[in-house]
C-alpha cells in the first residue's frame, strides 16, 4: 500500500472517528431538554424504553442487551430505585441475579417517554427508511455478532 493510500485510510477513520463521536453527543444533546424536567439522563431513558419492552429483566441481561458493564448499569439502576421508577429483587430461583421491575411511576411514563422518541426521529430529518437504515448500520458497527 502506498504512502498515500495509508494516509487517505488513516484520514477516513480520523473522519469515522469524529463523526460517531459528534453524533453520539449530538443525540444525547437533543434528549437532554425532554428528559431533564423528568429528572431522567439519557443512560436512565434508555434503560427505561428497554423495560417498556417487558419486566422483569435481570441486571446482566439489561446490561448486555444496553452495552453497559455492571459497574455503569447497577448505579444507574441504583438511582431509578431512589426515584421510585424502578424495583430491584433479588431473584427466588436464583439469588444471584437481580430483577429489575418497573413501578407505578415508571410506568406512568412510558407515553411521555415513548413522545420523545418521536420528537428526535422528527429532529433527525430522516425518512422512515433511512432512520432503518442509519439504525442497522450503527447497529452492525456496535455489535457485529448480531448480524446475520
Amino acid at each position: 500500500m502506498s504512502m498515500n493510500a495509508m494516509n487517505s485510510r488513516r484520514e477516513v477513520g480520523t473522519q469515522l472517528s469524529f463523526a460517531l463521536y459528534g453524533a453520539a453527543n449530538r443525540m444525547a444533546r437533543l434528549h437532554k431538554p425532554f428528559l431533564q424536567p423528568l429528572g431522567l439522563t439519557f443512560p436512565q431513558y434508555l434503560v427505561m424504553l428497554e423495560l417498556y419492552g417487558g419486566t422483569p429483566h435481570a441486571v446482566g441481561e439489561l446490561g448486555a442487551t444496553l452495552d453497559m458493564d455492571t459497574g455503569t448499569i447497577t448505579p444507574l439502576l441504583k438511582r431509578l430505585e431512589a426515584a421510585g421508577m424502578v424495583t430491584r429483587t433479588r431473584d427466588r430461583d436464583d439469588e444471584r441475579r437481580v430483577l429489575i421491575n418497573l413501578t407505578k411511576a415508571g410506568e406512568a411514563l412510558r407515553d411521555e417517554l415513548w413522545s420523545i422518541t418521536d420528537k428526535i426521529k422528527t429532529a433527525c430529518q430522516l425518512t422512515d427508511e433511512g432512520l432503518v437504515e442509519l439504525r442497522d448500520v450503527l447497529h452492525g458497527f456496535a455489535r457485529p455478532e448480531t448480524l446475520p
